[in-house]
């Protein structure tokens, strides 16, 4: 199963010690180890994935929530995740007791707006305003994502991201939040890596909506690019003192050793993973591979819509993709396999920081070199339905790694201004269930009691100081 964090970068066997497999992985080391003092330092979650109560005051259900359990690695649901629609506070003080300083959380869309348009629901917006002015309190400066793929299920019965409309009723809810929370929330992330959302739940069907259907690339890459530029201009329209951005989950595409046609295979796949979405918002067109896909859903005046100024781009990296040429599908492009020998993580994917540095360049080199967070980087432990590993060295080499790839980004000019930890707490983790766990703090499954690790300790003291250790 090609899983959320393992889309299209190979679903090879998971490495049996997670993350901490040695091999060769090439990345130049940063000249200095210290970060500016107004470097963010922050983790980062999504609503359905910690706050459980999915019918708690009125939340209406999303497309998650009915998802099939037998496509769930555990056979298991987000009803109670983390419990943090409960649990929020704690939530708040783990963050700030690590001396983090920011917290980047999704705001649920049904549970502001129970049938994704129409009737507003106002306990959720007040639970989202206590979760903000919680966060305020302990000097923590909240990043709100508006949409991070708990589409409301009203919305899919209606055509979902393939219509068109969606994209108003996106805007509507955009404008209801900024209205609610806009006086304390300074930061929005409008969408949360939209490639995900358009292969993993509309073409390979292993999240929701849970749709294999090749011909919705087009109109839903569409529809959620032209959404988010909508919101941009709302957002902006509302108020004038907010930072607006959005997150793409970007990847190097590389071919899989062995035959020739693997390397059209990863450039047409970098097309239309990263390019359908980088090209648009910077440069006001898709890639021409891109285009042939949504040249019947783009309208007169869409590209103008799309190509909005970002005051930063968050970037999403966990490893570079490698493809390969297929005869049998569609597209002729396949998941291949990373190189034999190299540093794996548990879903079987090469561990990469060189990658970062990668996604980095391009961005300084083709994207105009824009303002720049790290809004999403971590490593899981080795799948388990067992307790969490609490001493838990490789995912402090893990990010001490791709911390190191972000220093020296920055010393040869991408103003990267902040660093998210994917995650807070072991969560619900996708088509992965709670096998997969990213948390820099355990959570016993039973009785809900939460232990720091090794990482949480480590973080803390380098979101204290600034100083990246040597290791």
């Amino acid at each position: 199963m090609i899983s959320r964090r393992g889309l299209a970068l190979g679903a090879g066997a998971a490495a049996l010690a997670g993350c901490a497999k040695q091999g060769p992985v090439v990345n130049l080391p940063p000249r200095e180890r210290q970060f500016p003092s107004d470097f963010a330092w922050g983790v980062a979650t999504s609503a359905f994935q910690i706050e459980g109560a999915l019918t708690a005051d009125g939340r209406g259900p999303s497309i998650w929530d009915v998802f099939p359990r037998s496509k769930i690695a555990d056979a298991s649901d987000g009803a109670e995740a983390n419990d943090s629609y409960h649990r929020y506070g704690e939530d708040v003080a783990l963050i700030a007791d690590a001396g983090l300083k920011a917290y980047r959380f999704s705001i649920a869309w049904p549970r502001v707006v129970p049938e994704g348009a129409g009737a507003v629901n106002q306990a959720g917006l007040d639970y989202y305003s206590r979760l903000v002015d919680a966060q305020l309190a302990r000097g923590v400066v909240p990043y709100a994502t508006l949409f991070h793929w708990d589409l409301p299920l009203a919305l899919q019965e209606r055509g979902g991201w393939r219509a068109r409309d969606t994209t108003s009723r996106f805007v509507e809810y955009a404008q209801l939040v900024v209205q609610a929370l806009g006086d304390r929330v300074k930061h929005f992330i409008v969408m949360n890596e939209p490639m995900v959302h358009v292969f993993a739940g509309h073409v390979l069907g292993v999240h929701a909506p849970g749709l294999a259907d090749a011909s919705l690339i087009g109109p839903v890459t569409h529809h959620l690019n032209l959404a988010q530029g909508m919101a941009m201009q709302a957002l902006r329209a509302a108020r004038s003192d907010l930072a607006v951005g959005t997150t793409l989950a970007l990847t190097p595409s590389r071919p899989s050793p062995g035959l020739f046609l693997n390397e059209a295979a990863a450039k047409g796949f970098d097309r239309v993973w990263n390019g359908a979405f980088l090209d648009p918002l910077f440069k006001g067109r898709y890639p021409e591979t891109a285009r042939d896909f949504v040249k019947d859903v783009v309208r007169d005046g869409d590209m103008e819509t799309i190509r909005q100024p970002v005051d930063f781009l968050g970037v999403n990296y966990y490893a570079p993709a490698h493809m390969r040429f297929d005869l049998m599908s569609d597209a002729h492009i396949a998941p291949g396999d990373p190189p034999e020998g190299g540093e794996l993580d548990a879903f079987g994917r090469q561990i990469d920081p060189g990658g970062l540095s990668e996604v980095l360049n391009w961005l300084r080199s083709d994207y105009g070199n824009p303002r720049v967070l790290i809004t999403e980087n971590g490593c899981s432990d080795p799948f388990s339905t067992g307790p969490a590993v609490i001493e838990d060295g490789f995912r402090v080499a893990y990010v001490r790694r791709h911390l190191e790839a972000v220093k020296r980004a920055m010393e040869d000019g991408s103003p990267i201004g902040g660093y998210f930890h994917w995650t807070l707490v072991d969560n619900w983790e996708w088509a992965e269930g709670y096998r997969s766990k990213f948390g820099l703090v355990a959570q016993d499954r039973t009785t809900g009691v939460r232990t720091p690790k090794a990482s949480y300790a480590w973080f803390k003291a380098l979101a204290e100081t600034g100083a990246l250790d040597q290791g």
